[in-house]
């Protein structure tokens, strides 16, 4: 007899039969591949549901697992370096007359006085210029899941692109903002469809589906773009 192997997306993965208790375990192994693990009197179809259910738990820690296999990126508080914005690069230029940290033709400009206080100053802009962003986004999307999110906010979220509470908060990584809108889009929309449906389940991938139908082409981005942005590490 043949063994059982499903697919997620393209993802190969065999099903192995073991143990007594009817819940399965999905595992991501050393190489990145998966494996199911699930008693023999456990229905493939059931299989396929929980395996489905499981899709942005696999993404997301296939997404953690290349970003510990790269060196992280990291940044220079010098003239030149390069920072991005909403997908577009550009240089910084440090200013003895800026008081704070500004976008202006083209430069990140830096105040000199702050080059010494490492990616802070940099880091808040990019929380101040994300929350700035985010609001008209917001309402228009939220509008378009009929949601009704409570707070939207940008800070440091570790691993995570953003979370939604059951107080209907949602908050997006500060890194986010390196990526192209398309992208930030599809982890804003990600987050505010958790506000009507908290658990990775089929109702909210129908939900993720109907608000944003080319959303698996950007989780795909997201996982391939995320492990190679700039997460606050300077040299």
């Amino acid at each position: 007899m043949n063994a059982l192997v499903l697919h997620l997306d393209g993802i190969r993965v065999p099903v192995e039969r073991a143990g007594s208790s009817r819940k399965a375990r999905l595992t991501i192994e050393a190489d990145g591949s998966l494996c199911l693990r699930a008693a023999s009197d456990v229905a493939p179809d059931e299989l396929e549901q929980f395996l489905i259910s499981k899709r942005a738990w696999v993404y997301r820690k296939l997404s953690e697992k290349e970003a510990l296999q790269h060196e992280p990126v990291t940044k220079e508080m010098v003239d030149g370096e390069g920072f991005s914005y909403l997908g577009r690069s550009h240089r910084l230029q440090l200013s003895d007359d800026a008081t704070d940290v500004r976008l202006e033709r083209g430069r990140l400009v830096l105040p000199r006085v702050k080059a010494d206080a490492g990616a802070e100053p940099i880091i808040e802009w990019y929380r101040r210029r994300g929350e700035a962003w985010l609001k008209p986004r917001t309402r228009s999307w939220a509008e378009r899941l009929r949601v009704e999110p409570e707070a939207i906010s940008v800070a440091d979220l570790g691993h995570k692109w953003g979370s939604a509470s059951a107080q209907g908060r949602v908050r997006l990584h500060w890194a986010t903002f390196q990526l192209t809108p398309a992208l930030v889009d599809y982890v804003l929309v990600h987050e505010l469809a958790h506000l009507r449906e908290p658990h990775h389940g089929p109702a909210f991938w129908q939900l993720l589906t109907r608000a944003m139908p080319d959303y698996e082409g950007n989780k795909d981005e997201l996982a391939q773009r995320g492990a190679r942005l700039w997460f606050g590490e300077t040299r």
